[in-house]
């Protein structure tokens, strides 16, 4: 097993899902973006499903085209079942076997990428998802499309926690429009797909999913923080520090994208992520700091000329339909998450940046 993960958090994903599980089993996965921080996830939980749980293994088909990978995500081990294909899904795809599930989890999330590899970022959510929907209706399978938080942009007050209906707030033009805007045209896709070709699509808005095998190469602000006191400098805490988030620990965020996948109501999107605690970027040194147990010292610095502008004020989900429909429910607390991302970090980063 990868470094990668915490073993305890794949079993804790693969008993929290319970019967749920069987939809998998005998079945195909097709599974973009296989090698990004949800996708190795994915693969290792099928895996132990596999070995523990399925009553016939699941087969699994990973696809990538390694653009930003990184080092953890481009040393992949041969595991029993699973099938790696390097592949851009902007680019059809030959293939004649049998698909049940198609999870199109490419994209390029990270702010620093999109910046670099716009237009990239733009085909992988437009074309890139018309393709694996087209494979999908060939094959009949359930479709589920990765889309963001993103989409509903900087809402404002009346709207946080924000709903699956609220419509966004959002900028055709600017610095983040390329991965906004794309995710929205994705999510666009599927809804025609699904009424006019009568595809089981579903969409996930996934809101701060943070844990170990998050790259220090992502620059997200969970990897930096971690790498930052790993190598005893201060958190540069970007703009006011009063930018407000919920972060939902990966086994909660997988068990909710694991009951979508397989029981999500045809055409319907879902938030999957912690909605409490809502907390400012300062407020999440002062709970890391008491997760560390030490006191962190902190710089409060511009926005870096790498780092798109715009950022949203506040991103909270609301997620009562996923709680009705799908019976997600997130577990971890913020405290128990954090210990355990950085006593994993602790023994991984390097402490360099």
């Amino acid at each position: 097993m990868s470094e990668f993960f915490l073993p305890a958090d794949i079993k804790e994903i693969t008993d929290t899902l319970g019967p749920e599980a069987q939809a998998f089993a005998g079945k195909t996965i097709m599974l973009t973006g296989g090698r990004g921080f949800l996708g190795r996830y994915f693969t290792e939980v099928f895996v132990c499903l596999n070995e523990t749980v399925l009553d016939e293994p699941c087969k699994v088909v990973v696809l990538d085209n390694l653009i930003t990978a990184g080092e953890e995500g481009t040393n992949m081990d041969e595991r029993p079942n699973v099938t790696f294909l390097e592949h851009d899904v902007i680019k059809p795809l030959d293939w004649d076997e049998k698909v049940d599930f198609i999870v199109h989890a490419a994209g390029i999330a990270s702010p620093f990428y999109y910046r670099k590899y716009p237009l990239q970022t733009l085909e992988v959510a437009i074309t890139g998802t018309q393709n694996m929907l087209a494979l999908a209706q060939k094959n009949g399978a359930r479709f589920t499309f990765f889309s963001s938080s993103e989409i509903y942009g900087d809402p404002d007050a009346k709207h946080v926690p924000t709903p699956e209906s609220y419509r966004g707030n959002v900028a055709a033009q600017g610095p983040r429009a390329c991965y906004d805007e794309s995710k929205r045209v994705g999510e666009t896709l599927c809804y025609i797909f699904h009424e006019n070709n009568g595809l089981a699509t579903n969409t996930i808005r996934p809101f701060n999913v943070f844990g170990p095998g998050m790259q220090e190469t992502d620059y997200r602000v969970m990897p930096n923080f971690a790498n930052r006191i790993k190598g005893g400098m201060p958190l540069n805490v970007y703009g006011s520090g009063g930018q407000t988030r919920t972060f939902c620990y990966i086994t909660d965020a997988m068990n909710g994208f694991l009951r979508v996948i397989a029981k999500g109501v045809p055409g319907e999107a879902y938030n999957i992520g912690n909605p409490k605690p809502e907390i400012s970027m300062l407020d999440l040194v002062k709970a890391i700091e008491k997760a560390h147990g030490k006191k962190l010292d902190v710089n409060i610095i511009e926005y870096p000329d790498s780092y798109p502008a715009d950022e949203p004020l506040r991103r909270c989900p609301d997620i009562k339909k996923a709680r009705l429909q799908i019976g997600f429910e997130p577990k971890v607390g913020l405290e128990d998450g954090l210990k355990r991302f950085l006593s994993w970090s602790d023994k991984v980063y390097t402490g360099e940046a």
